[in-house]
This record gives C-alpha cells, structure tokens and sequence, in this order.
C-alpha cells in the first residue's frame, strides 16, 4: 500500500504541536484546581521533577540489602562484627580516595579565605605529615615530601584526623554548590571572598549571603521584586557531601551488584572481588596483587626488577582494578575513615534500615522572630543541640545526643537514676587502662598497605580516635541519592 510522504508529514507536524501545546500548558493542582507557577493565582511555584545531578569525583552506589559484618573468621578475637542483614539506601561515593592535590586546594583556599584574620583555621586543617615517622627508621623523605610534591599529587592524603576529614567533606559541599550557581549564570567569580563573606550553603539558603549576583531567579510572588535567590525546593543545588556510614562503605566495597542475577546474590563476597585469592587469575596479569598490601613480614613491594605492587608504601589512587561499583582501592592502599562511633556490638544494636551510630540531633539558632541568627565569624550558620523540652510529645527520639543510645552503658540502661549511678566503676565507655573506646572513638575500615590480608575483609573493623591520624588512614566522601533509588 503506498503512502502519500505529504500526509505523514502533516501527521508529524500535528502531533509535535500537540505535545508542544500540551507542555505549554500550565500544570494545576489536582487537589485544589488552582495552577501552579502563576504569579494570578499567588505564585505557588513548582519545579519539574529533576534527576540528581551527578557531584564532582562521585559514582553511583545502587543501594539494597545485603548481609553485614563478619564473612573471615575471626582471628582477633574481636568478636565486635557478627552479621546481621540490613538495607542501604542508594548513594553516591567517591571513585577513588581522596588525592594529596584535592586537599592542597582545600588548604589553599582555607589560606586565601582566613589566613589574614584567623591563620588558626588553616593551622587546624593541616595534615600531620610527622605522622611518618618511627623512631626505628629513616622515613624523613615522607615527613618532608608525601603532601607537597608534585610526585605524589594522586597518592592518597594521609594523616588527616576524623574531624579534619569531616571538615574537609563540608567545604566541598560549599564549593561544589558554588559551582553550580556560577555555572547556571546566578552567581558570578568572586575570588575575593574574605572571613565570614564566603559562599556556604546553608547561609546562601537562609538569605544571609548574596555573593556576586549575576542573575537572579524569576519570582512568581506577586509581593516580590520579580528576582529572587536560589531555593532548595528549585531542586538546582546538591546534598551534602560526607564521610559514608560504615554500612554505606561496606556494601560498596564489597560490590555484590556484579554477583548478583535477578535478585539473587550468586555467590558471597571475602573481598571486593570474587574468590578467595588475592592474585590476579588472569592469563596476562597472572599472579599480580589485587591490592596494595603488605605481602609478608618485611615485604612492602615485592622484588627489584618486579615491584608486585609498585609502591613502597602508598600508590597512586587509581591503581588496580576497580571493583563491580567502578570503586578503586577499596581494599588497600589507605584505611579508610568513615562516619560511624564506634561499639563492639553495634551491629546487634542499630537500625536494619540505613544503620548508623552516632546521631546528634540539632537544630538552628533562631531569634525572637524565628530566623536564623547571624551567621558566625567564618561564614556558617549556629546550631544547637534540641532540648528534652522541645521534644516531650516525640515517640521516635527525646534526646539530642544519641551517640550512646542501647550500648549497653549505665547511662543508657534503666538503673542511671539509682543513688550509685555516677559511680566511675560503672561507666563502659570512657577513657581508662584498659579501654580507649568512647563517644569520639571513630571507625575506619578496609587494608592499608602495611597490613596483612585479614584487614583487607570490609567485614572486619577498627577504630582511633577521631582527633588522631596516622601515616595508613585516608578517606573519601560519599553523597546520598534524593529520590528515585535507581539510577537513570
């Protein structure tokens, strides 16, 4: 049968004009009738339905459930990982660990920003490059050039405490989200940002920072001026930027999406990858380490003429292959903090659903007129820790610090308003001979390239101090995913 080419075009162009019509179409209310982004019927503004924007450095992180804690036996004897089946929502983690380069920039603009008037601030960011050294060996050449040299531009950044890592993810959310408003012509360049005149999120948020207007966006209220800041409802900026929860880490480094085949997970994972070796099994890279680790009491490397693992110590942050999420070195190379306080037994006591220790829950500090106060000397907004009071009529929490909650401590059991319950013999969790774990002990997770085979497990896990840092503990941040949990 033949068809006229005249009449299929005319087809074509009614139906293009009939999806453009359609899409012209103001949206309304099935609620209410009224329409949306109508500055005649108030001016309620509705932004189209966004996908979540991809950060800067991260991948995405298909979420699920899996089984967490121990799949090595434990040789420790630590017992403080038994398994327990929970659910990680999708997120977003940074493909490779954080670069010495990436926290010279920070540095950097820590300086140009605050040095002037609060040079403490950048004192307080910097690494402990001393943290390379042993009274037993000549490691002189790291303390005076792991950070700085451009040599090791994409080695992981080591001695960064738990607290300079967090601060760290905050000041990229700022930075990234910075981006944003310039690259979409809101914001203009302003390099001459000083103290607390600096782009922070939160304060762009709450109308206590304009920056370098270049264009603002259109208001709908018909009390405006007709231009206003970015919302978070407009749905332009990024979520925060931090360290993962422990079960986030785990279950990325342990990629069980490339194991899995409709909804069945095949077969277990020891390590990122799949099998019980640490040897490649590939005909062209057989016998090649999977990861930066020590091989054996006083083996480092491997053999001149054959560097098996071709570093010393730490290599560069895309070695290797990466596992089934695109991750690198997520067995090796550096530990690996992660947002998590740690307790033996928190796998036994935490949510089956996206699990964490370590809530503290606050709120901003409002005025009389129920706005946030004025920001504080270095840019950002005050919060407080919620009171007791504000929350008499909540089932789900009372309390602000959780980080102790069902630990096993006096303080969370129903015998601390007995007449002894202050006695020191009777509280777990604080500093003693014996114990360094309380409310700052932080976990880090994964090998470093001085241990053993055992601690390459994403199972197994340690903890420090969140104030210290040593010469095998890096990080990287993760990001979570807002909606849909599959990605498009």
């Amino acid at each position: 049968m033949s068809r006229n080419p005249k009449s299929l075009i005319a087809v074509s162009v009614a139906i293009l004009a009939s999806a453009f019509l359609f899409s012209c179409k103001k949206q309304s209310s099935p609620t209410t009738g009224w329409l949306y982004n109508d500055s005649k019927t108030g001016g309620f503004e509705v932004a189209s339905t966004q996908e979540q924007e991809t950060g800067p450095g991260l991948v995405f992180i298909e979420g699920g459930t899996f089984v967490m804690g121990r799949t090595e036996q434990d040789v420790m004897f630590d017992w403080n990982n038994i398994p327990r089946r929970v659910t990680v929502s999708s997120f977003y983690m940074d493909e490779t660990e954080v670069r010495n380069l990436d926290y010279l920039e920070y540095l950097y603009w820590i300086d140009r920003v605050f040095g002037e008037t609060y040079p403490e601030v950048y004192r307080k960011a910097l690494p402990d490059t001393l943290v390379w050294r042993d009274p037993l060996a000549y490691n002189e050449p790291f303390v005076q050039n792991y950070l700085r040299h451009p040599a090791y531009n994409d080695y992981p950044v080591v001695g960064v405490s738990w607290v300079q890592a967090s601060e760290y993810a905050s000041w990229r959310t700022d930075r990234v989200n910075e981006m944003i408003l310039i690259r979409e012509g809101i914001l203009d360049w302003d390099p001459d940002q000083r103290n607390e005149n600096n782009f922070n999120t939160e304060a762009y948020l709450a109308g206590q920072y304009e920056g370098m207007v270049r264009k603002g966006m259109r208001d709908l209220d018909p009390r405006g001026t007709g231009e206003r800041q970015v919302r978070w409802t407009d749905g332009i900026l990024l979520p925060s930027y931090r360290l993962p929860s422990e079960a986030e880490w785990e279950f990325a480094a342990l990629g069980l999406i490339g194991n899995t085949v409709y909804e069945r997970v095949v077969e277990r994972r020891l390590y990122p990858w799949s099998g019980h070796n640490v040897r490649s099994s590939e005909r062209k890279t057989m016998g090649i380490f999977l990861a930066n680790i020590q091989r054996g009491r006083g083996d480092y490397m491997g053999v001149a003429g054959n560097l098996n693992d071709g570093g010393e110590a730490t290599v560069p942050v895309y070695a290797y292959w990466p596992n089934d999420y695109g991750l690198y070195n997520m067995a090796g190379n550096v530990s690996e903090w992660v947002l998590d306080v740690y307790r033996p037994l928190s796998h036994e006591d935490v949510s089956d659903f996206r699990p964490y220790r370590g809530n503290v829950f606050q709120t901003l500090e409002l005025d009389a007129e129920g706005n946030p106060v004025p920001k504080d000397e270095f840019g950002r907004l005050i919060s407080r820790d919620v009171t007791t009071e504000e929350n008499v009529t909540r089932r789900n929490y009372r309390y602000a610090d959780n980080i102790g909650y069902r630990d096993g401590d006096l303080m969370s059991s129903i015998y601390f308003a007995d007449e002894d319950g202050e006695d020191p013999e009777k509280i777990m969790y604080e500093y003693s001979i014996s114990s360094l774990i309380n409310d700052e002990a932080r976990v880090y997770k994964g090998g470093s390239w001085k241990d053993r085979v055992y601690w390459i497990v994403p199972g197994n896990r340690r903890f420090l101090d969140q104030n210290e840092a040593t010469n095998d503990i890096g990080f990287r941040c993760a990001m979570i995913r807002v909606g849909s949990p599959v990605g498009y």
